[in-house]
């Protein structure tokens, strides 16, 4: 075979191949206006049906979740579509059975990624938060602000983005603080040993009660217990509630200003409110220090 039948043969084939691409031409227009069109549909269709899932469900997360699920599907629908009407239906059924073996593959070779990805479907429909919750995952804490198909973006109170795998979400104990509105706060207070206990424990159940933002019903009570015996006080713990989102500044906020009451009470009702006491030892020849009263003006 000489090297001009094979120069021949080439233009041959390419003349074949060119003449059969030109005669697709229209068509493979025709898809390409079928893709851009069906992807502002697809937008078009995913923003109406987020609409109507948002009337019916309070949950933004199943709703973000859910839409952009949709989405992915009707792009992929009618990208199938755009090449069967091309006349490349060999090429979408190539692409279903590539996409399947491929999924296979990159299945064992990225589990991580569809781990994450089942995760992500199984807590858009049932999970342990809502979006603007407080949680804490692991050493994480903060509130969340969105669900994707892999992670769980949460911003810390220090202001980071944390991007959680959803398959940890799944995996490890999940700490919700605003679930149901209300948490407890609790504090130490100490008084002389010569103080009433009882009287104290009133004072300051009082206090605690008539204090703005702080909680109280059947459910969620204020109590005071004597909680130890230190060496210059009786340390008693107080527990109360509060119900707010905003667990960090809120909270911190009503638990300072409960705090300020309960000390202004117990000094004004002639408790004592004990310093630590400090014993200090002499050694070697030293056998007394000197000390120096100074009167209060």
């Amino acid at each position: 075979m000489n090297i001009n039948s094979v120069i021949a043969k080439l233009q041959n084939a390419f003349l074949q191949n060119w003449n059969e691409f030109i005669k697709h031409v229209p068509d493979i227009i025709l898809a390409i206006l079928i893709v851009a069109t069906g992807i502002i549909l697809a937008n078009y269709l995913t923003k109406i049906f987020k609409k109507a899932i948002e009337k019916k469900s309070q949950d933004p997360l199943m709703t973000n979740f859910l839409s952009k699920a949709v989405k992915a599907v009707m792009i992929i629908l009618i990208i199938m579509f755009a090449l069967n009407t091309a006349g490349l239906s060999g090429i979408a059924a190539g692409i279903l059975t590539a996409a399947g073996a491929s999924a296979l593959i990159l299945g064992f070779a990225f589990k991580d990624i569809g781990e994450n990805f089942i995760s992500g479907v199984i807590l858009s429909f049932s999970r342990p938060f809502n979006v603007n919750d407080t949680v804490k995952v692991d050493e994480i804490f903060g509130k969340v602000k969105s669900l994707e198909f892999r992670y769980t973006k949460v911003k810390t109170f220090d202001g980071r983005d944390v991007y959680i795998p959803n398959s940890d979400i799944i995996k490890k104990a999940v700490y919700n603080y605003t679930e149901d509105g209300f948490f407890r706060l609790d504090f130490k207070i100490g008084i002389a040993y010569e103080d009433n206990i009882d009287d104290a424990r009133k004072l300051i159940s009082e206090t605690v009660r008539n204090t703005d933002g702080v909680i109280e019903d059947e459910h969620h009570e204020i109590f005071v217990t004597a909680d130890e015996l230190a060496v210059s006080t009786v340390n008693l713990k107080v527990f109360f509630w509060v119900k707010t989102i905003e667990y960090r500044k809120q909270a911190l906020m009503i638990k300072s200003t409960v705090i300020t009451n309960v000390k202004n009470a117990v000094v004004e009702n002639g408790f004592s409110l004990p310093a630590d006491i400090t014993e200090v030892k002499l050694y070697g020849s030293e056998k007394s220090i000197p000390i120096l009263l100074k009167k209060e003006e």
